[in-house]
């Protein structure tokens, strides 16, 4: 087995993704790694054609970009060599059938509604609710604005 430096194009893709129905959007940072620069820019323009149709995400369009780098790869002769020096490590092997994916985010939020007193019956003391909108205590601290481009 060698070592080799492999030149890759890191997509990173900035947005700002609210759950269904709210306001306030929480900001997500995603990579994807490319081996060819044109690949990479086109996968960029269809995330923001795709995202810029959604409703309840804004994109960043200043952080989102294609940047050049380089790994370090290990290259092995072979796949039965590879297969050997892998054997017994853990998640080598066949990839698992992909399971639907929940939304963690909806789930996460109705379980903190669920344990929550009306703000009324509390006198006002965060944490509490109204309705469905989860009311914290205040705290300080900087935030960035996000605007939906039209």
């Amino acid at each position: 087995m060698d070592t080799a430096w492999v030149q890759v194009f890191v997509l990173v893709f900035s947005q700002c993704a609210a759950p269904a129905g709210k306001t306030v959007c929480q900001e997500q940072e995603l990579r994807y790694q490319f081996l060819d620069r044109n690949e990479c820019e086109q996968v960029l323009e269809q995330l923001l054609e795709h995202k810029d149709a959604a409703e309840n995400v804004i994109v960043n369009r200043d952080k989102s970009r294609c940047l050049p780098t380089v790994r370090s790869q290990r290259v092995f002769a072979s796949v039965e060599s590879a297969t050997k020096a892998s054997a017994g490590l853990d998640g080598w092997g066949e990839l698992p059938a992909v399971r639907e994916r929940t939304d963690f985010i909806s789930e996460a939020h109705q379980k903190r509604l669920d344990e929550l007193f009306e703000c009324e019956q509390t006198g006002g003391v965060a944490p509490c609710k109204v309705g469905n909108v989860i009311v914290e205590g205040s705290t300080v601290r900087k935030g960035e604005v996000w605007v939906q481009e039209k």
